[in-house]
């Protein structure tokens, strides 16, 4: 579990992350929004062979994991052979999860390597208007 904020994933820059998911386990990155309006982004790749991939969407950590929404539902990247791209707008505040699932391998450990991004909606304020 590698629980994070906006304000960490906007200071990764441009940097890529790395994750060891050992053959049948999973590992979550758990964001924590409070404003709406905002785009999660993310790029990723996967080595060894294939990892499956989910985002989920939990109003509170205090919400039973049966009461979470299922934004995009598990399902198997081939991000060994394609770098993977996908993005989620943030409706609600709270609590968006990106699971990295590899519990379908018995034997063999994935390492995932990923980039997010978190971008803020241009609001045209009509500042520049003569």
């Amino acid at each position: 579990k590698l629980p994070l904020t906006v304000e960490e994933i906007i200071n990764f820059g441009e940097s890529n992350r790395e994750l060891f998911i050992k053959s049948s386990t999973y590992s979550i990155i758990p964001i924590t929004v409070t404003e709406m309006g905002l785009t999660i982004s993310w790029i990723f790749s996967s080595d060894p062979k294939s990892i499956s991939f989910s985002v989920v969407y939990q109003e509170s950590e205090d919400t039973p994991l049966d009461q979470c929404k299922v934004l995009i539902p598990m399902t198997r990247c081939n991000s060994h052979k394609e770098t993977i791209r996908g993005q989620v707008k943030v409706r609600n505040p709270g609590i968006y999860t990106l699971i990295f699932d590899n519990t379908f391998s018995r034997f063999i450990s994935k390492k995932v390597f990923y980039h997010l991004a978190v971008e803020r909606p241009v609001i045209y304020d009509g500042s520049d208007f003569p």
